[in-house]
């Protein structure tokens, strides 16, 4: 029987030998736009053409559009049976397998799903029925307990670990939040209910102590393939590989160059550690690329070859280009978003979309002062993962002071500051505002609501020391960052990691000395409706992409700018004392990289103030360059050295061999990191 498919004709050497190795274990490694999902479609194609039941495959992605997409491309490959494949997420999967064989651990066939929503609030009847609603110090809300919880299952870590890694403001709750946990697990038995964790977990259970079903699912699934399994938690591994251990014919596919999910629980060891579970497992590379030009693969070749732990591989590519990727040395964060900018503009003259452009950064903070620039070039954008700089509550907060200084009739404003006091509500806030506005008191309001709450006191005793003819800007938002400090803590459960935010609202405020015009700037139009405009005015002009680097993974553009290439801005301050996330950090920098198809530029401020500068008159701080370009002469081999206006107290020296681009002393440096950046994490 011949075969429909010229998979010889369709598929490079490595991806063929992907596709048509069925029988056993195998790990393909599939380096940036090799074309990993090509693989894994004429993969389910070719068993389905070799005689495999579609019925006897099962295609475990981590969306279910990511599955559909998959297997519709397979049926129109091949035909309508490859539709038939079982195909879906872990949590789909196991939702169906527990619905079916559940009554053996106890679990009723009929139990109900918690979305995020439920069981958030599920966790707050309990936080309630254990009175810690009532506690005298502030008592993390359910999301962040929800989350606690749910990261310690994902990670298989203990809460205590977890809170100490991550949300170390709660550290004191450690106890409380275990009764939580705890109540909440029995409540959900009672009731027969699950979260999306407890469909892993319970999966797990039952594959664990039911070996007549395990066996018999690895019977029905003669086939599994796993899609990015580089992201995959300790739980999601450990079911994937009690489903093959009857036949061992599993295809995991995956680049542990891309591993970058941890804080989701995803494990690097998982793919790393495949070979040692599966011995005979043979492992396949993908190296040939089809995304990006070889100077670019150059680069991101010798920065992912410093990995510690990796599979070997070198990207290679066929496609024409040799624009080298350039390193851009901007005075200063301003300097640095105005270079990105003109750039833009430059590269939307020679033809390139601004949809065919992004702009990348480890944290969502770092593209504030960039936004800010955008809008006022009227430049369309879209942000991805993080809010937009001036749609942000805190910010938001901080602008209606700054507006009732510069218009006292600001109703809007006085609402959203009266609501932040605590012990106010809308009706005492109504009664305040008719007060002071309408009866135009505007030096105090009545004595009565200054003992309702002393933050009424306060924001009164601040408003008569303001006169904003003799303060600057950045002298009014310095002065109500004191005031508003604790109502941040009060509001926000993630309050420290909103600090960044405020500083680079600081920043910006700077280069004002008008707060009319700063509040002008910030409240041009919001980039939804520039971007609308821009879609009337030219169908083909897609916005500019913003975006952290997670959510940039599995996406390509002509252009990618890079920012805040640069120590302690990537890699993060908050890897700088373990190995493991300093890692991270560099296969941060890899996939990020590896976005660009044709053009990639690398920007680092060269003067950078403290995030922490409203805190603790910081001043500023060198900011060296990212030890991912310091390392083995990277930027002398492989990138094109570029400035963007001289920092002003740097001498006469070449950039490259000045003694301030070395890097110095690790101790003393991560000494400075400390002091300069504690108490932050990062988005």
């Amino acid at each position: 029987m011949t075969n429909k498919i010229d998979y010889s004709k369709e598929l490079n050497e490595a991806q063929l030998d992907a596709v048509q190795s069925i029988e056993g274990p195998h790990l393909v490694i599939a380096g940036a736009g090799s074309g990993k999902t090509r693989v894994l479609v004429y993969r389910v194609a070719y068993l389905v053409e070799k005689g495999v039941r579609p019925d006897e495959i099962l295609l475990l992605t981590f969306t279910r559009r990511a599955a559909e997409e998959m297997l519709k491309r397979a049926s129109l490959v091949l035909d309508e049976r490859c539709s038939r494949v079982a195909g879906g997420t872990f949590h789909s999967f196991a939702n169906m397998i527990l619905r079916k064989y559940g009554k053996a651990i106890d679990l009723n066939n009929n139990f109900s799903i918690l979305d995020d929503s439920d069981a958030q609030d599920t966790v707050n009847l309990m936080r309630t029925q254990l009175g810690f609603h009532k506690s005298e110090k502030r008592f993390p809300r359910k999301k962040a307990i929800l989350e606690v919880i749910s990261k310690s299952v994902n990670k298989s870590e203990s809460l205590e670990d977890v809170l100490y890694d991550e949300y170390p403001q709660f550290m004191e709750f450690s106890e409380d939040i275990k009764k939580i946990r705890d109540e909440y697990v029995k409540y959900k038995k009672q009731k027969s209910m699950l979260d999306y964790d407890d469909l892993l977990v319970y999966l797990k259970n039952l594959l664990t102590t039911h070996e007549d079903i395990r066996l018999a699912l690895s019977k029905k699934y003669k086939y599994i393939m796993v899609d990015e399994y580089q992201d995959t938690n300790k739980l999601q591994a450990y079911i994937a590989c009690l489903l093959a251990s009857g036949h061992r014919n599993i295809m995991v596919v995956g680049d542990d160059a891309q591993s970058i999910y941890s804080f989701r629980g995803a494990n690097f060891k998982n793919i790393i550690d495949f070979p040692k579970i599966f011995k005979d497992t043979r492992i396949i590379s993908l190296e040939e690329n089809y995304r990006s030009t070889q100077p670019i693969l150059d680069l991101t070749n010798e920065v992912i070859a410093g990995a510690k732990e990796k599979f070997q591989k070198n990207l290679f590519t066929r496609k024409k280009g040799n624009a080298v990727p350039v390193f851009v040395d901007a005075r200063d964060e301003n300097s640095q978003s105005k270079y990105v900018v003109d750039k833009i503009l430059e590269l939307r003259e020679e033809g390139v979309e601004l949809g065919d452009m992004a702009v990348l950064f480890r944290s969502g903070w770092h593209s504030n002062d960039l936004e800010v620039e955008l809008a006022s070039r009227n430049i369309p954008f879209m942000k991805f993962g993080g809010q937009k700089f001036v749609e942000a509550a805190h910010i938001k907060d901080i602008l209606s002071y700054l507006r009732i200084v510069h218009n006292v009739f600001d109703e809007v404003s006085w609402l959203r500051v009266l609501l932040l006091m605590r012990g106010v509500g809308p009706k005492t806030a109504q009664s305040v505002l008719n007060e002071v506005v309408f009866m135009k008191n505007f030096k105090a309001p009545s004595e009565k609501w200054l003992k309702k709450t002393e933050d009424m006191g306060k924001l009164f005793s601040l408003l008569k020391e303001i006169d904003p003819a003799r303060h600057s800007p950045e002298d009014l938002i310095r002065a109500f960052l004191s005031y508003y400090q604790p109502l941040l803590k009060e509001k926000y459960d993630d309050f420290h990691k909103r600090l960044n935010d405020l500083d680079s609202l600081l920043r910006i405020a700077s280069r004002y000395k008008s707060l009319e015009q700063f509040l002008s700037d910030m409240a041009l139009d919001p980039p939804e409706r520039a971007i609308v405009e821009a879609g009337l005015r030219d169908k083909d002009d897609r916005p500019l992409a913003l975006s952290t680097i997670h959510s940039a993974k599995g996406l390509e553009w002509h252009t990618v700018f890079l920012i805040y290439v640069a120590e302690g801005h990537l890699p993060s301050y908050l890897s700088l004392e373990n190995e493991d996330d300093i890692e991270e950090e560099r296969r941060l920098f890899y996939v990020a990289a590896t976005r660009a198809k044709e053009k990639l530029f690398l920007l680092k401020p060269h003067l950078d103030r403290s995030p922490r500068s409203f805190m603790n008159e910081g001043g500023s701080v060198f900011t060296q360059v990212s030890r991912f370009l310091d390392e083995g002469n990277i930027l002398g081999r492989f990138v094109e050295i570029e400035g963007a206006g001289e920092p002003e107290y740097l001498d006469d020296e070449p950039w490259e061999d000045s003694p301030r681009h070395k890097r110095g002393n690790d101790e003393e440096f991560l000494r400075m990191m400390k002091e300069h950046f504690r108490d932050q994490e990062s988005y």
